[in-house]
C-alpha cells in the first residue's frame, strides 16, 4: 500500500496541452487515512529530471535515494489527482521530512495559501 512521501511510478498519459505526461516518477501527497479508505483517485505531483531556472521556486530538489536513481525535482505547478490504475512500480524512495516540507511551501504558494 503506498504512503503519503513516497515515490512511484505513474503513467500520466494521455496529457492534454501544457500537462505533464509520460511514465515518470510522481510523489504521493495524499494523506495515508484518505489513501487507505478507498477513494479511487491518489493526489500527486510529478517529478522530473530537468531544472527550470526560472521556475526554481516551484521545483524543489529531490536527492537520489533508493530506487530513485537520479537527482529529481517535485514539478508543484503540476498537481494532479490520479487513478488507481496509473500507478506502476513502488515504491521507488520516501522522501525526507525536510524535502516534504519544501514541497508543502511551494504548493501553498501555487495555491495562494501564503
Amino acid at each position: 500500500m503506498m504512503k503519503r512521501g513516497e515515490v512511484w511510478t505513474a503513467n500520466l498519459n494521455p496529457n492534454k496541452g501544457a500537462e505533464i505526461g509520460k511514465i515518470r516518477p510522481v510523489l504521493v501527497l495524499q494523506d495515508d487515512t484518505i489513501i487507505t479508505g478507498g477513494l479511487p483517485t491518489i493526489v500527486v505531483v510529478p517529478l522530473t529530471s530537468q531544472f527550470r531556472p526560472n521556475l526554481a521556486p516551484l521545483r524543489i530538489p529531490i536527492a537520489p535515494q533508493g530506487r530513485l536513481k537520479a537527482a529529481s525535482y517535485v514539478m508543484a505547478e503540476q498537481l494532479r489527482a490520479i487513478d488507481r490504475s496509473r500507478f506502476g512500480e513502488g515504491p521507488l524512495a520516501t522522501v525526507t521530512a525536510e524535502e516534504l516540507a519544501a514541497v508543502e511551501k511551494s504548493l501553498r504558494g501555487v495555491m495562494g495559501l501564503w
